[in-house]
């Protein structure tokens, strides 16, 4: 039996399936992961993102934070992949009882995923840190510079930012999919990322499945390990 022969055969006799996802699901939409320092990047920003997307620079320098927000972190013309299409199908097939995502680009609602819970954000909400107001990516992508809200206050996505701790609730909902799970499948995570890979030592079934194209730390503590692209192996899996 193949690996995939064998990841259908648990997702066929589980009924409490939970996924736990980070960038390397979108990548196959065509979104790159922020960290790649391409050449592109060398030449127009003087910061590396980490300090870029970090909550001081953000206050300090909000013009160059959303020159390289808009740049590099907002994909307005991604559509949802194979992975994404799969999941939701899951979903529905009353399987997949919630998808963890450390993405914040909104393609699993896209797909049709109900019971997303984004650890990181969405680029798709936006608040006025003053009065509260919220704006939704277009009104992002339309202004110029640093957008300000009606009553003059700064408009922050709601996206967590480097020195910014992650919301509990969802943490927290994370924590109990994840000790009900009857299988965990983490696809397309480094699993380095703290506190959302600590989330993985919360499962304890006999159905952890790892799909990813490189090594990760829980490889050895993994029941099934897959290398390669995700979106291909989770169509074969349950996709058609």
């Amino acid at each position: 039996m193949t690996a995939v022969e064998q990841l259908k055969e648990w997702i066929a006799e589980s009924d409490q399936i939970v996924f736990f996802g980070g960038a390397g699901v979108s990548t196959e939409s065509g979104i790159s992961d922020f960290r790649s320092q391409d050449g592109l990047y060398r030449q127009q920003y003087a910061y590396p993102p980490e300090q870029i997307l970090s909550h001081t620079f953000y206050l300090k320098n909000p013009e160059e934070f959303y020159r390289f927000y808009r740049n590099k972190m907002i994909s307005p013309q991604a559509k949802p992949n194979k992975a994404h299409l799969a999941l939701a199908k899951l979903e529905q097939a009353g399987k997949l009882k919630a998808v963890i995502t450390q993405n914040i680009d909104g393609l699993h609602q896209m797909a049709g995923s109900r019971e997303v819970l984004e650890l990181h954000g969405s680029v798709h909400r936006n608040f006025c840190t003053r009065c509260g107001r919220f704006y939704g990516l277009s009104q992002i992508l339309e202004t110029e510079g640093f957008p300000r809200c009606s009553c003059g206050g700064m408009i922050k996505p709601d996206v967590v930012l480097y020195e910014e701790s992650l919301d509990m609730d969802t943490l927290s909902k994370a924590v109990m999919y994840i000790k009900k799970a009857d299988m965990l499948i983490i696809g397309g995570t480094s699993l380095t990322v703290y506190p959302a890979a600590g989330l993985v030592d919360y499962y304890s079934g006999s159905r952890l499945v790892l799909i990813n194209r490189d090594v990760t730390p829980l490889d050895s503590r993994a029941d099934l390990a897959i290398k390669g692209k995700i979106g291909e192996i989770l169509d074969q899996a349950w996709g058609n």
